[in-house]
C-alpha cells in the first residue's frame, strides 16, 4: 500500500512539473500596455530605439551631451514609476554611466541628452530588471523615468 502512495505521489509530482514546463511567463510590450494618465506617456511622440527602449525629450537642454559611448559620470534628478504610476524611486544622484552598473535601459537613456534637458524613458523589462523583482518592482515590469541631466562630469 506505502508503495503504491509513493507511487502515485512521484506520478503527480512528475506530471506538475511537466504541466509547468510548458507554462508561459506574461511579459507585457509596452506597445499593448496601459500607462496611468498622470505618467504623461506619449508612444507617438516618443523615439523608440533597436533594443525597445521609448524616450522623449521633454526639453532639450542647452549644455553638453552626453556622448553615446564611453564611461561618464554624471548627476541627474530622477522619478522612477511602474506602468500605474506607482513610484517606487526618485531623488538626485551621481553615478557612472558605461560601467554597467545601471539597468541596461537606463544608461542607453541617458545616452545623447544634453546637460539641463529633462528625457521621459519607458524601459521595457528585458532592459530592466527581467524575470527578478527588485524590491518594490514586480518581476517583468515596464519601468517610467523622468530625468534631468543636471552635469557630466
Amino acid at each position: 500500500m506505502r508503495s503504491a502512495i509513493r507511487h502515485s505521489a512521484l506520478l503527480m509530482f512528475v506530471l506538475v512539473l511537466a504541466a509547468c514546463q510548458g507554462e508561459s511567463v506574461f511579459v507585457p510590450t509596452i506597445e499593448d500596455t496601459n500607462f496611468a494618465p498622470s505618467l504623461g506617456v506619449d508612444l507617438a511622440a516618443s523615439t523608440r530605439k533597436p533594443s525597445g527602449l521609448y524616450y522623449r525629450d521633454i526639453t532639450v537642454g542647452a549644455g553638453a551631451i552626453l556622448p553615446d559611448t564611453g564611461v561618464r559620470s554624471v548627476n541627474v534628478t530622477y522619478s522612477g514609476a511602474l506602468r500605474n504610476a506607482t513610484v517606487f524611486d526618485a531623488g538626485t544622484a551621481t553615478f557612472s554611466v558605461g560601467n554597467g552598473g545601471l539597468i541596461a535601459g537606463f544608461d542607453e537613456g541617458l545616452r545623447g541628452m544634453r546637460v539641463g534637458g529633462r528625457r521621459q524613458l519607458i524601459i521595457p523589462p528585458n532592459l530592466g530588471y527581467g524575470s527578478i523583482r527588485f524590491g518594490s518592482i514586480p518581476a517583468n515590469s515596464i519601468l517610467v523615468f523622468d530625468v534631468t541631466l543636471n552635469a557630466i562630469n
